[in-house]
C-alpha cells in the first residue's frame, strides 16, 4: 500500500511525463492502483485539509487514471476532455504535489470528459460547475505531463498557502 511518502513531489522528473493509456488488460491492477490513490488522498486531507482528486502519476503509476472523490468515488480511465466552454474564470489552483504553494491559473468553467469506467464501460460527463470543471482540468493536465504551476497566468501568479492555526486559514486565497 502507497502512503503520502511515496507522493511524488514537484520537480520529480516523473511529473512531466505523458501517461500511456489503461489498457483493458490493465483491469486487474485497477483496484489496487485506486487504493492507493484512496489511501493517499486521505492522508493529504488529514495534514493539509485539501483534496478532491489526484491522478495516478502522482504516485508513480505512469497510466491515464484519475480518482476524485467529492460525493462518492469515482473512478475515470483514459479520461479525455472532448469539449470546452468558451467561457474561462481564474482561482488560486492547488495540487497534492506542492501543498503549500497556490498557483493562479484560468480554467474552462464547463467541460465534457469522455472516459471508462472501472469495469470498461464508455462514460461521457458533462460538468458545468466551475469547481468541478477545473479539477478534471487540473488531473487530466497531470496525465500529460502538465503542471498548474505551467499555467500560471504571470510571474506573480503563485503564493504559499496559509498554514493551519493562522488567521487567515481556511478562507480562500484572495
Amino acid at each position: 500500500m502507497k502512503t503520502l511518502a511515496d507522493l511524488l513531489l514537484l520537480g520529480d522528473p516523473r511529473l512531466y511525463e505523458t501517461c500511456a493509456p489503461v489498457l483493458e488488460s490493465d483491469l486487474p491492477l485497477v483496484a489496487d492502483w485506486v487504493a492507493d490513490l484512496h489511501q493517499v488522498m486521505n492522508e493529504i486531507r488529514a495534514v493539509y485539509h485539501f483534496g478532491r482528486g489526484i491522478a495516478a502519476p502522482q504516485l508513480g503509476i505512469m497510466k491515464r487514471l484519475v480518482y476524485v472523490n467529492i460525493d462518492r468515488p469515482l473512478v475515470l480511465l483514459n479520461p479525455e476532455l472532448v469539449a470546452l466552454s468558451e467561457a474561462t474564470f481564474e482561482l488560486w489552483d492547488d495540487c497534492m504535489s506542492f501543498p503549500n504553494l497556490l498557483v493562479r491559473v484560468r480554467r474552462h468553467a464547463a467541460v465534457t470528459v469522455r472516459y471508462r469506467d472501472e469495469h470498461w464501460q464508455e462514460q461521457t460527463w458533462t460538468i458545468e460547475e466551475p469547481a468541478l470543471a477545473e479539477l478534471l482540468q487540473h488531473e487530466c493536465d497531470h496525465l500529460d505531463g502538465i503542471l498548474c504551476t505551467m499555467r500560471a497566468i504571470d510571474a506573480q501568479s503563485f503564493q504559499w498557502r496559509p498554514t493551519p492555526g493562522s488567521a487567515t486559514f481556511g478562507e480562500p486565497a484572495s
